[in-house]
């Protein structure tokens, strides 16, 4: 049993997949840093505060905290649009160049058309 857990553990999928939740987790750091320190500024600018936080609607003594939801909302789509455009980005410049279209090799038939033709065209000279 240890040894199909190393040969599961040791498949290239297993590895792959713990690298991207690895980058994935310091990617998640880095887009929440940015949407926090430079976007939601830039947007309070332009809107006014944009916190929710402090609205709650009290029903008896449950407060439900409905603007740290629609924080939690603004700040996802933010955040999904941030990322949208860094892979927009990415893959603008990953991406390869058209490859050129090259001329088909002739294949036997056409070599032999085209020694015909010369043939034909010296006998007419």
């Amino acid at each position: 049993m240890l040894k199909e857990f190393k040969e599961f553990i040791a498949r290239g999928n297993v590895m792959d997949l713990a690298v991207g939740v690895i980058v994935g987790a310091a990617f998640t750091a880095i887009v929440n840093s940015l949407v926090t320190n430079l976007i939601n500024p830039l947007l309070g600018i332009f809107v006014g505060s944009i916190d929710f936080s402090n609205l709650v609607l009290t029903v008896g003594s449950a407060h439900f905290r409905y603007g740290a939801f629609i924080n939690s909302v603004i700040n996802f789509l933010i955040i999904a649009f941030v990322v949208f455009l860094l892979i927009k980005l990415i893959n603008k410049v990953l991406a390869k160049p058209a490859e050129e279209p090259s001329e088909p090799t002739p294949t036997q038939e056409e070599k032999y058309l085209q020694e015909i033709v010369e043939l034909l065209k010296k006998q007419d000279k």
